[in-house]
């Protein structure tokens, strides 16, 4: 019993100063102020508003009910072992134990996103490299990869554009992904991925090596986050493409939005009207600038030089599955040989190093 004791105790240390890095104090005294807002009738005056409120109440929700559920089971476990006599209850304890240590090991993982924007929605930009068929093919099996990833992470994915290409595949994709800490979990695959295998679309079935670039951003929905002056940005209209039927806008609706200094470009036709465009253009386009100031150390957006941000020339993973398969990482070094596993959706290993190591 002793021994039990000695370990909830060291669990109850660890765990109080964890629960103070992660700041759910601040968290719930946040969360008591939004509910009360968000039940008053008149919110719903501005429904934008109250959405995004309730949105931020259930954020914060899903991130404090954890850390508040295991705080109550360790005071519980705590006087239960101080009324428990002999040894009829030792087993059941140290079930206890033992379980709350792997609630708290899966806890602490919060503690890796500790970067500005860590706990924002994402932006994933899938694009394919030289190589025609053979690259837009691997951009769609990095595409249906990531699919899988977010099926099982419970998170929303939300498609904003799509170009397929001729034979198979896809030129570009970008997708808009909600859920707790997307962006801090996404981060990691932003960067040049690299396929090696036997070519399904040559006649003589030979190796072929194509690339394909995924781009992660925070989503940054507040242009007080980042500033950007008007004077610098370029606003083009235009038709927007596609197969026909009811989804073709027959205005002028789509949007191409450009920062000058920078030459960063987005466009974005997907939207209802023009100014629901323009609005999710300019919240991807804040991204980008956001992800180009970190890559830069930059102090601020009028800090950033053109033309130096991740793309082509950064190869971070490696999927090798000709003439052996392995999948490894170039900057943790992590790998596995489980390409089938991976390419169906299972990168959380491939995640986890990154954090452990960044």
């Amino acid at each position: 019993m002793q021994e039990l004791e000695k370990r909830l105790k060291l669990l109850e240390t660890e765990f109080l100063n964890a629960y103070e890095k992660v700041g759910v104090k601040k968290k719930l005294i946040q969360l008591a102020k939004l509910e009360k807002e968000t039940a008053e009738p008149e919110i719903w005056r501005d429904v934008k508003k109250a959405t995004e409120m309730n949105q931020e109440v259930a954020r914060l929700s899903s991130e404090t009910e954890p850390w508040e559920l295991l705080k109550t089971q360790i005071n519980d476990l705590k006087e239960l072992i101080e009324i428990s006599e002999g040894s009829e209850l030792l087993t059941e304890i140290e079930g206890q134990v033992e379980a709350m240590e792997n609630e708290f090991n899966e806890l602490k993982k919060a503690l890796r996103f500790n970067g500005p924007y860590d706990h924002n929605n994402a932006i994933i930009r899938i694009t394919s490299g030289a190589g025609g068929t053979e690259a837009m093919d691997w951009a769609g099996m990095l595409e249906r990869m990531y699919q899988r990833f977010f099926e099982k992470k419970g998170f929303k994915a939300t498609l904003l554009e799509r170009t397929v290409g001729e034979e198979a595949g896809i030129k570009t994709a970008v997708y808009e992904v909600n859920g707790p800490d997307a962006y801090g979990f996404l981060k990691s695959e932003h960067g040049v991925h690299r396929l090696v295998r036997l070519s399904p679309f040559n006649a003589n079935n030979l190796r072929q090596t194509s690339f394909a670039l995924v781009e992660i951003l925070p989503v940054i929905e507040s242009d007080t986050d980042v500033q950007i002056d008007d004077k610098d940005l370029r606003v083009d209209t235009y038709h927007s493409g596609g197969h026909g039927g009811q989804g073709v806008n027959t205005t002028n609706s789509a949007v191409r939005i450009t920062h000058l200094p920078t030459g960063i470009a987005v466009a974005i036709q997907n939207e209802r009207n023009f100014h629901q465009n323009k609005e999710k253009a300019m919240e991807i386009l804040r991204g980008k600038l956001a992800q180009m100031q970190m890559e830069q150390n930059a102090e601020s957006i009028d800090k950033l030089r053109a033309g130096e941000s991740a793309g082509w020339g950064q190869q971070i993973r490696n999927y090798v599955l000709q003439p052996y398969r392995l999948i490894k990482d170039t900057r943790t070094g992590y790998e596995t040989a489980d390409t089938d596993g991976v390419l169906d959706g299972k990168i959380d290993e491939f995640i986890d190093a990154y954090l452990e190591n960044f």
